[in-house]
């Protein structure tokens, strides 16, 4: 029987990147051994995306020896396919963090999410990574009550928080700043960005490497042994690796690798599309200023100009194990919503991801034993958030764990209904939300 892993990634090629604009317009697709035999390591990382990529550079850093195992191709899994937004804040709002956990934990959230906007630049410049990281992502409000509310956000924000670089958006400039009828006021963040998702995960791989962190791709952990003890053995098909600490870095990807992990994370899918290249008045008439776009719908719709001038459009998502046959077409329904003089444009590129959120929408960190530990559930939010979630899991390895601990005192909860039934109701409850957006209400 397969398993729910085995369903999500059968719609891709396994050991391949899937065919999309990144992987077409990737600097260097990086190929990296297999794991072949027994080794022995420090630290084993199992998952080569952000968070296991940053950790095993941060590692690496330190003089640690690492190993990094990933299924199939580094950058494969949601790391490479998603937006490209490099966003402010968590993906909970910080009223609401305030609200549940306090001022105080809620600034400490705040902080953390300012360096992890900070850590992404910062490795950007120092390993000379080519992404097209562009400054500036605009909210924008899909109903006018909505507008009043980033009025005040954004006025929160600046007052309690110190942060000069969003302010408010209303209904006249926003039709200046996307070619939208669409849409009714929002914020704008220079503080925020956007870049060419695959080609980071890639530069931090090729940094990684550099500083020491071996790599093994192709290579399917199936089992963890020693859970308990101070050693523990990784299996897979071919090899296993034994090591002091074991981070699990896998987000959409766990399967029943770790249960007690995978009961707090949530498999989703989402799908983007690219259009063919516009000239740069065309382009500059979809997105003025060459910002990325998020807009309020639960179900968001997301998009970008890309750097050859194509419109990068997210939308829709389901919850099964199969991707739409034709992504494109599947995509294109949100996109004329958004831009109905689209109409006509070529549409080359489809294609879908998987990701993990979870139950509150902040990431889940944990402590499985006290040397496996997890980092995941980024919910949507993760470029940022999740490199940063792999410095910190180095750290906590290295002894260092007061910024780990600020996520885990989240006590993100599991997703009700066990096995058998948390599936279904997730289905459940997203279905309702899709259902609001459409409705209006």
């Amino acid at each position: 029987m397969l398993s729910r892993l085995d369903l999500l990634t059968a719609n891709d090629t396994p050991g391949k990147h899937p065919p999309s604009y990144y992987a077409a317009t990737a600097n260097q697709l990086l190929e990296f051994a297999e794991l072949d035999g027994a080794r022995s390591a420090d630290v084993c990382i199992v998952g080569g995306g952000y968070t296991g990529l940053s950790a095993a550079l941060h590692l690496a850093e330190k003089g640690m020896d690492v190993i990094l195992l990933e299924a199939n191709r580094v950058g494969w899994g949601a790391s490479g396919r998603n937006g490209g937004q490099v966003g402010t804040g968590q993906r909970v709002e910080q009223t609401e963090l305030e609200e549940r956990h306090g001022p105080s934990h809620a600034k400490l959230l705040w902080d953390l999410a300012e360096e992890s906007k900070a850590l992404v630049k910062d490795l950007i410049t120092k390993h000379g990574i080519a992404c097209d990281y562009t400054p500036g992502i605009l909210h924008a409000d899909h109903r006018k009550s909505f507008v009043e509310e980033s009025r005040d956000y954004v006025e929160h924000l600046r007052l309690t928080y110190g942060y000069d670089q969003i302010r408010f958006v209303d209904g006249d400039e926003i039709g200046d700043l996307v070619g939208s009828p669409r849409y009714h006021g929002g914020s704008l963040d220079m503080g925020a960005g956007h870049l060419h998702p695959l080609n980071f995960a890639l530069g931090l791989a090729k940094a990684a490497d550099a500083a020491g962190a071996k790599i093994f791709e192709t290579t399917k952990v199936l089992k963890i042994e020693g859970r308990g003890t101070d050693r523990v053995t990784v299996k897979t098909d071919k090899g296993n690796v034994t090591a002091k600490y074991l981070l699990l870095a896998c987000n959409g990807y766990l399967g029943a690798l770790e249960p007690t992990a995978a009961a707090h994370v949530m498999p989703i899918n989402n799908f983007i599309l690219a259009t063919e290249p516009f000239s740069e008045t065309e382009a500059k008439a979809l997105i003025r200023d060459n910002c990325a776009v998020a807009d309020s719908k639960f179900v968001i719709n997301y998009f970008r100009l890309s750097a050859d001038r194509r419109l990068l459009f997210g939308g829709g998502e389901n919850y099964g194990y199969k991707f739409p046959q034709d992504i494109r077409s599947f995509v294109r329904a949100p996109m004329l919503e958004i831009f109905p003089q689209l109409k006509d444009a070529a549409l080359e590129f489809g294609w879908g991801g998987t990701l993990a959120i979870t139950l509150h929408r902040m990431p889940y960190f944990a402590r499985i034993e006290p040397n496996i530990l997890t980092a995941s559930g980024y919910s949507g939010h993760g470029v940022a958030m999740a490199t940063l979630g792999g410095q910190l899991l180095a750290d906590a390895v290295s002894g260092t764990a007061g910024r780990f601990d600020v996520f885990e005192r989240l006590d993100i909860p599991a997703f009700p209904g066990g096995d058998k039934f948390r599936f279904p109701l997730l289905v459940l409850a997203m279905t309702w939300y899709s259902l609001r957006d459409r409705l209006g209400i």
